[in-house]
């Protein structure tokens, strides 16, 4: 069982913006997300983790190793795949693997061929290992992304945005494709789809201005909000007073007709109950309705 602590970490950058304040987590195998907007702390995190750069102030172990001290002792271990790749070279996408399987120390030539097979077949391009990457679908190209980040049989994978881009038949395949990985290292995806998190995560925390404000199971973040969660349709005259009265958690139009939805104890006046889902718990947390 691999084990990733992050101990009060804090992180405050030259020009006196904070960008993480006092983070405590512990993550074990499986996929566990990371949610916020753009802007929240993510990125920060990941950057953090992986020892791109050095906390202000805390600790972060990875399997009892101070790798804020000792970096190369998870990037070693380590697998990215980022939302986006940039330019492909024109090379297949066995040569492409075989180049980065160098990079990453393995110069056995029979391991490096079953490795990159293996993988291949895994994330099921085998029949596509001639063609050149540029040359693929969005789908192909994020699972060829797994491909290589799994190279060297890294322990823990940092996934980022994964499937901004795809559609939903390649989305449920690449969903299947990180649980069906997560179960025997840490996945670690950072994101600010509420969708990828609840397909994916056994456990989440929620980060906002550079702050976790809730950590859970999906499961359990959803069954506290039961029979806290009402909604109305409206319209622009009537919104202003709902706004003044109540807790917003989020404005959205549906069949055209502005709907709100709110935050309660109990049901305000003229709402319905509505059941709880992720997005509510992510926009509750979010908007300071809880």
């Amino acid at each position: 069982m691999n084990a990733l602590n992050i101990n009060n970490v804090s992180l405050v950058y030259n020009n006196g913006y904070q960008a993480l304040n006092v983070i405590n987590i512990e993550i074990t195998n499986g996929v566990f997300g990371l949610l916020g907007p753009n802007g929240a702390g993510k990125s920060s995190l990941m950057k953090t983790i992986v020892g791109l750069q050095k906390p202000s102030e805390g600790q972060v172990f990875f399997n009892d190793v101070d790798i804020v001290k000792k970096p190369l002792e998870i990037q070693k271990q380590l697998g990215f795949l980022p939302q986006y790749f940039g330019v492909y070279p024109k090379v297949s996408a066995y040569n492409l693997l075989q180049h980065l399987a160098k990079l990453k120390g393995i110069h056995n030539k029979k391991e490096c061929h079953d490795q990159i097979m293996n993988l291949l077949d895994k994330v099921n391009i085998v029949d596509a290992k001639n063609k050149e990457v540029h040359t693929f679908s969005g789908g192909m190209k994020q699972r060829f992304g797994v491909a290589q980040a799994l190279l060297g049989n890294p322990k823990i994978v940092i996934v980022d945005e994964p499937t901004a881009g795809l559609d939903p038949e390649e989305r449920n395949r690449f969903n299947a494709l990180l649980s069906e990985i997560g179960e025997d290292i840490i996945i670690l995806l950072s994101t600010h789809l509420v969708e990828d998190v609840r397909n994916l995560c056994s456990e989440m925390a929620i980060i906002k201005q550079g702050t976790i404000v809730a950590k859970d199971s999906p499961n359990q973040f959803i069954d506290a909000l039961q029979g806290k969660i009402w909604q109305k349709a409206t319209n622009k005259s009537e919104l202003l007073n709902i706004e003044s009265n109540n807790n917003v958690i989020s404005k959205q139009f549906i069949e055209k007709v502005m709907h709100v939805t709110v935050y309660a104890d109990a049901c305000p006046t003229g709402f319905k109950a509505v059941t709880p889902n992720l997005e509510h718990v992510y926009f509750t947390y979010l908007n300071n309705a809880k």
